[in-house]
């Protein structure tokens, strides 16, 4: 498989090296390039382009009709090795090494590909890639490496592609949802109507006639006049007082909340041509989880799913993984016991059949408390008993959550590195030096961080691993490279940690079921190579987004 790296030049300029040869081109040449090397390497495998950020270099080959089958995206990957514990870090030293350091992710409102010509736009990536191919195989964890970059990076591409065909959205579905529960849409700067009859329903009710319901300073002062003392405003909070406001409060916030973040600004702002078009960020936090740029992609309201309605003739295939995390957990330790309550659709429930507790609460609350470190109240006692059952799991997190305590840098599965515990502590030097038990607190923070870390983290490659197999797989379901473009034939077009939709022709529906079936088994095959662990998918055919999960969309892949 050939490696072509792909750097920005002045005057819209392409340099292109591909081994010992080094050719330069026109920035308006470059689809037409990549499109022929797709092709004509199909047969021995695809071309690994190598660039500073998908992101910036992926969007406007999608635009062209070109599609890539991998990358090695170099921003992503110094990120990776820069923390990884098993990469010498001197290796990354270099020629624009401190430019490379300071790369962050392009977002939709930067210029495309190229904008001011200083080093920072014009890095050399084959420069780039050499450091990094040989930090990598100078690592003790060499294999594992390679394949987190890989993930990493077809993950990058996953992301660029949703982005591009976007999720098939219907504004007027959309528009009588928030008319139906909003009122009409408001002019600028004003509330809706029934947002401004609970505001007056909220004033009357606390006898505060000027009360912004929106300001929390008016509001804390207002239910304190009531006599209802409260040191927040959350809806958690609200809700244990008892007083005639408090239902149409709690109502108001629910309201404003649709309105401000999915109402109709959102719609004028995300969705254009029926497709809803957020911007996720790979790896937008410490775990490798990813995040969104914009759109609230990671935060699908359940109010506006009915929206989300699959194109005529087209179906959403939505597939999740049951507890993934503490799969995940009994892959990692190796812990035979758990492995063995894993098997099947119902982790806690095989947790219950092998003797270890007495009901699936139990089993969670033994479980997650673990991983997130409980040490009271139910989850603490179901903690302690667990651990006998358990030893190899319940172990690996209770000495992360040690290694944090001491200062220690933890890493998942394939090394991914946590952030150091000064990383983690976002400081002012000019604060007073803190006192030993303001330490020992924050190293005790640092240590529950560090627990769920390798855990989070190392489902985040999972999951990576399993939508990388995926968009493959869905590729060849449409035919070859000249049966049609991306958002022709079965594409991804939304995940969510443990969560993929597929937007795909009627016809292929049980196909891309199986698909992402077969494709959870892989992840955890690469990921689990010397214990079999199941990832049981919950999968549902529907046409809106709404139905999945719901009795009669559930499917057998």
């Amino acid at each position: 498989m050939s490696r072509i790296s792909l750097s920005r030049l002045p005057g819209d300029r392409v340099r292109v090296v591909e081994g010992e040869a080094e050719r330069t081109s026109a920035l308006a040449d470059l689809p037409a390039y990549v499109a022929g090397r797709e092709r004509a390497d199909s047969d021995s495998g695809t071309p690994r382009w190598v660039w500073d950020d998908t992101a910036r270099w992926y969007p406007p080959l999608l635009a062209a009709g070109v599609r890539v089958g991998r990358c090695h995206d170099l921003r992503l990957g110094r990120q990776i090795l820069r923390r990884a514990p098993a990469v010498d870090g001197g290796l990354l030293a270099g020629e624009e090494s401190e430019h490379w350091d300071r790369l962050r992710p392009s977002a939709p409102s930067d210029p495309v590909l190229f904008s001011v010509d200083d080093t920072a736009e014009h890095l050399r990536a084959d420069v780039e890639d050499a450091r990094q191919l040989a930090a990598v195989e100078a690592s003790a964890e060499a294999t594992q490496l390679r394949l987190l970059l890989a993930a990493e990076s077809a993950g990058a591409l996953v992301a660029a592609e949703m982005t591009d065909a976007g999720v098939p959205w219907r504004s007027d579905v959309h528009e009588r949802l928030l008319t139906d529960l909003l009122g009409p849409r408001p002019p600028r700067g004003a509330r809706p109507q029934r947002l401004e009859a609970l505001a007056a329903e909220i004033r009357q009710a606390l006898d505060s006639p000027g009360l912004n319901p929106d300001s929390r300073p008016d509001l804390l002062a207002a239910l304190r006049r009531q006599g209802l003392e409260v040191a927040d405003t959350r809806a958690s909070s609200l809700r244990a007082l008892d007083h005639p406001g408090i239902a149409p409060l709690l109502r108001y916030k629910q309201l404003a909340h649709l309105f401000s973040t999915n109402g109709w600004v959102w719609i004028d702002q995300w969705v254009r041509d029926g497709r809803f078009r957020p911007s996720y960020q790979p790896a937008g936090s410490t775990t490798g989880r990813w995040s969104s740029n914009g759109g609230g992609a990671l935060s699908f309201p359940v109010q506006v799913r009915p929206a989300a309605v699959a194109d005529e003739g087209w179906t959403f295939v939505v597939a999740d993984v049951a507890q993934l995390e503490p799969r995940v957990l009994a892959g990692m330790s190796g812990d035979q016991a758990l492995a063995r309550s894993a098997r099947g659709t119902d982790l806690y429930q095989g947790m219950v059949d092998d003797g270890a507790v007495a009901s699936r609460q139990d089993a969670k609350l033994g479980l997650l408390g673990a991983m997130y470190g409980a040490t009271s109240g139910e989850s603490g006692r179901m903690v302690a008993g667990l651990t006998r059952r358990y030893p190899a799991a319940f172990g690996l997190v209770e000495e992360a959550a040690r290694a944090g305590e001491r200062g220690q840098v933890v890493r998942t599965l394939l090394g991914r590195g946590s952030p150091s515990l000064g990383e983690a502590w976002d400081r002012d030097p000019d604060d007073p030096t803190p006192d030993v038990e303001s330490l020992a607190r924050y190293r005790r923070a640092y240590g529950r961080f560090t627990r769920n870390f390798v855990v989070q983290g190392t489902g985040a490659e999972w999951a990576l691993c399993w939508i990388a197999d995926l968009r493959n797989r869905l590729w060849a379901l449409g035919g070859g490279p000249e049966d049609g473009p991306l958002d022709a034939r079965p594409h991804l077009v939304f995940f969510l940690h443990d969560e993929v939709v597929v937007h795909t022709p009627v016809a292929l529906a049980d196909e891309v079921a199986a698909a992402t079936t077969a494709a959870a088994a892989t992840a955890g095959g690469l990921l689990f190579r010397d214990l079999s662990i199941d990832f049981p998918l919950n999968v549902s055919v529907v046409t809106s987004y709404a139905d999945a999960g719901k009795p009669g969309a559930a499917v057998e892949p």
